[in-house]
């Protein structure tokens, strides 16, 4: 058994012991995570990005538009200074818009465009079959904004056709509640996994 397999195994042993309760040992494997967590950060940030993508590329290959940015995260520095705190703010003005003039597309085109024409979907498929999936995307689509349009009373037919959409809300949070439980539950059983065979070496 070699050394990172015993540590893993180890820290692995550490982080269950807050099932007991809170105790120095699990404060020790936390902080340990959060310190090799942010390392590992600021090295790939310095290796991938500062070097790959600016300073070999700039001071090897000089390629001068790099200096743009550059000049732009040492302007970034200036948050520490009272005195040059202001021109900071010109980086952070040119990240935010930017990065709003790249989200807002993308973001319109998956929660909006890609969501809507999900939901017009044929009634009838190219066999000539019913498409059932479909009626039941238009119903959930519709009683749900029914249930979510409040100018209206809920009362009568449009009331249990609004109370309809709670079911397919209740489902959607169901579903999404199930696969986090899923996933929470298959990185335990990755670990006990670790823990039986490569650690303990009880089952093989």
């Amino acid at each position: 058994m070699d050394i990172s397999t015993i540590i893993a195994g180890l820290l692995t042993l550490i982080i269950f012991t807050f099932l007991y309760k809170d105790n120095p040992f699990y404060k020790m494997a936390e902080s340990l995570l959060i310190g090799v967590s942010i390392g590992y950060v600021l090295v790939i940030t310095w290796t991938n990005t500062l070097m790959d993508m600016l300073f070999e590329p700039l001071f090897q290959n000089a390629e001068l538009t790099l200096l743009i940015p550059l000049l732009l995260g040492l302007l970034m520095l200036g948050r520490f200074s009272n005195k040059t705190v202001a021109l900071s703010r010109i980086p952070i003005a040119v990240m935010i818009g930017s990065g709003a003039g790249i989200a807002i597309p993308t973001m319109l085109y998956n929660r909006t465009i890609k969501q809507l024409s999900a939901s017009v979907m044929p009634l009838f498929l190219p066999d000539g079959s019913f498409n059932f999936s479909g009626i039941v995307v238009i119903v959930g689509l519709l009683s749900t904004l029914a249930y979510f349009y409040f100018s209206r009373e809920h009362k009568g037919k449009f009331g249990s056709f609004a109370k309809l959409g709670t079911f397919f809300l209740m489902i959607f949070f169901g579903t999404t509640f199930g696969y986090t439980v899923m996933s929470r539950m298959s990185t335990f059983i990755g670990r006990m996994e670790f823990l039986l065979s490569d650690f303990l070496k009880i089952t093989q």
